[in-house]
């Protein structure tokens, strides 16, 4: 499309307005299948078919029906439907039930949780045992159950909460975990089902509290850092398409992923060269290492038993993103399935980026040297005690970061006076931080320079003894992963793995196969044994790497539905045909793994841990394709061109 598409005309892949998920659910009542009782869990679009969105965008078609996707739950038959409705023609198109699972846990669904909770006898009582009688001051957290075994079936909609307390309505209550009260909720009922005391253990005495008026003297001498852009950004906006240096790209949000980037391409020689079709995060998980009765059930599926991008926040000028900020505003639903506005979920802004390339001509004393910038897409969500910033960013020389910042409140249990935890660290008198780990799973849905990609590992050898004499020879070594099993991986820094998704058909100039290549950085796999659930249920965290020819059915790699699934749905799934994934349309997914052993410094609140990874060209250009980023020039500043 060009740049001067009608901005009042919702291109194929924008996200819904408000009019459009209103439509959607109204049209739905007005077919007799959304009664009153019924609970709309999401309201989202239901993207067109790639092909359809590729023809149109090339100018050869019409662009496809708009239709929105609504999960509903039934609470009376614990039944779940899918509704697609037409945008276009104003019909609803399907209704059908998804027999045998549970849809994702709304926010307010976790408020009643609390409200039921509190409201019991015998949880007042257990309270009361523990010396807490003011209820305004209890915390009740609604966990997913999860699956362990067939009491969790999703004949039932569970929930499992825990207990904490505050000192005063402000307070960190995360600080004061009440142990040994083990709860059973029915979210559909909305009945408590099972309040077991197994004993009190003293309430952690010591506060935990993080704001400027619990810290006290502030550090005096930080003085203002100013970012200004006098002639404003160097991004265009139209819509949710972005241009910027070179790249063309479309924003797209969903209630489960959150931020989605479409059609990724770069300008090169006047023509605009796919890369990605669709990236975004497709899951996370969080399993932790205490095998106690009340924490071995932590391991919740946050995108597809929650919903990250219900959960995201409103942005704020200089405390999010620095610098000349557009946000963009995107609409989610609530249980009812009314409009609710996110504000500011997504912040796109330029960062400098230090060097960009150097080099000094020794024997003239001439130095040429430019600066780098980024353009960075973001969005923070907060996941109960858990915030996480998430970051694309693209950069001049065509290569494109992913990257999750990592902060917020550690999962905290009581312990005993003068207890040493195993699994996890002290951080407060009888105050422990569980052990644990953070999985990412980034879908990447590639189109390097076309639809008929292939993958390649590459790793560092060293040559053999015959053909190196000196014993210093190496070589690059690239071999092509041919199957879906074949491309099951993980990261080996040792030996430089990495990863080339190639189009065979295109080269460059100097006869070489064009390319990208993820190149890992930190990360980790799961220390659960095989057998553990949370293996089973999140296969995905077992591997770095997965390859899958694409489907568009094939979205999530946990599966549509895993809230209180046995496991086995998505990746381990589909892969178990072993497909050929040869010069064809391939999904990358990448599981970023981070091991956290807890540190007093992260409490009570942890300092930004950062992780990621880099897709980087490799001949997918001639040269460097940012020879022609010019010099800075800044007011009372030289010219870098020496």
């Amino acid at each position: 499309m060009s740049h001067t598409q009608q901005l009042h005309i919702p291109h194929p892949l924008d996200p819904l307005s408000t009019e459009e998920i209103a439509s959607a659910v109204q049209l739905t009542r007005q077919a007799d299948k959304l009664t009153a009782h019924m609970r709309v869990i999401s309201v989202e679009r239901h993207e067109p078919a790639k092909a359809d969105v590729l023809v149109f965008t090339a100018g050869t078609a019409q662009p496809p029906a708009r239709e929105a996707l609504l999960i509903v739950l039934d609470p009376v038959t614990n039944a779940t439907f899918e509704a697609r409705v037409s945008l276009t023609t104003h019909t609803l198109l399907s209704w059908q039930v998804v027999p045998g699972v549970q849809p994702a846990i709304t926010f307010a669904e976790v408020l009643e949780v609390e409200r039921i909770v509190k409201a019991h006898p015998a949880f007042q009582e257990a309270m009361a045992k523990r010396g807490v009688t003011n209820l305004d001051l209890v915390m009740v957290d609604s966990w997913p159950a999860g699956y362990y075994g067939p009491e969790d079936a999703p004949t039932r909609r569970l929930g499992r909460p825990l207990v904490f307390v505050r000192t005063t309505p402000s307070a960190n209550g995360y600080a004061h975990p009440v142990d040994g009260l083990h709860i059973l909720v029915d979210l559909n009922a909305m009945q408590v089902i099972k309040m077991e005391d197994t004993g009190i253990l003293p309430i952690p005495p010591t506060e935990g509290n993080y704001t400027p008026e619990a810290i006290g003297t502030q550090r005096p001498d930080l003085k203002p850092l100013v970012i200004t852009q006098p002639e404003g950004p160097s991004f265009t906006v139209e819509g949710y398409a972005v241009y910027w240096q070179k790249w063309h790209f479309r924003l797209g949000w969903t209630p489960r992923e959150g931020l989605v980037l479409y059609t990724v391409g770069y300008e090169d020689q006047g023509r605009v060269r796919p890369i990605l079709y669709r990236a975004s995060l497709a899951e996370m998980i969080v399993p932790y290492g205490d095998p106690s009765p009340l924490y071995y059930r932590r391991n919740v599926l946050d995108m597809g038993e929650h919903g990250l991008g219900a959960m995201a926040n409103a942005l704020e000028r200089g405390c999010d993103c620095l610098g000349h900020i557009r946000y963009f505003d995107v609409w989610v639903s609530d249980m009812v399935g009314n409009p609710v506005k996110l504000s500011n979920a997504i912040c796109l802004h330029e960062e400098d980026a230090g060097l960009l390339w150097k080099h000094t001509n020794f024997r003239t004393g001439r130095a040429e040297v430019r600066r780098s910038r980024k353009l960075v897409v973001s969005f923070i969500a907060t996941v109960s005690i858990y915030d996480y910033g998430f970051y694309w960013s693209l950069h001049q020389d065509g290569s494109i970061g992913f990257e999750v910042k990592l902060t917020g409140i550690m999962s905290t249990r009581a312990m005993l006076p003068g207890e040493q935890p195993k699994y996890g660290t002290l951080v407060a008198p009888q105050l422990c931080a569980i052990i644990h780990q953070h999985f990412f799973n980034v879908r990447l849905d590639m189109m390097v320079d076309g639809l008929h990609n292939c993958v390649y590992e590459t790793h560092l050898e060293t040559e053999q003894p015959s053909a190196n004499p000196y014993g210093n020879a190496f070589f690059a070594r690239d071999t092509l992963l041919e199957t879906e099993q074949q491309a099951q991986q993980v990261t080996a820094s040792l030996s430089g793995r990495s990863w080339k998704v190639v189009n065979r058909q295109v080269r460059n100039a100097l006869g070489q196969c064009v390319g990208y290549q993820l190149i890992p950085g930190e990360n980790a796999v799961s220390l659960a044994r095989p057998m553990a659930h949370v293996v089973q249920r999140a296969a995905f965290i077992t591997k770095n790497l997965w390859v899958t020819p694409y489907a568009p059915e094939e979205r999530f790699p946990a599966g549509d539905y895993p809230n209180q699934h046995a496991g086995g749905a998505g990746l381990p799934q589909w892969t178990r045909a072993n497909r050929s994934i040869m010069d064809t349309s391939v999904v990358v997914w990448y599981t970023l793994g981070v091991n956290h052993i807890p540190r007093p410094e992260d409490w009570p609140v942890m300092p930004v841990r950062t992780v990621g990874f880099h897709l980087q060209p490799v001949g997918f250009f001639d040269r460097n394709p940012a020879l022609d980023v010019p010099p800075p020039t800044a007011q009372h500043e030289k010219s870098c061109t020496c």
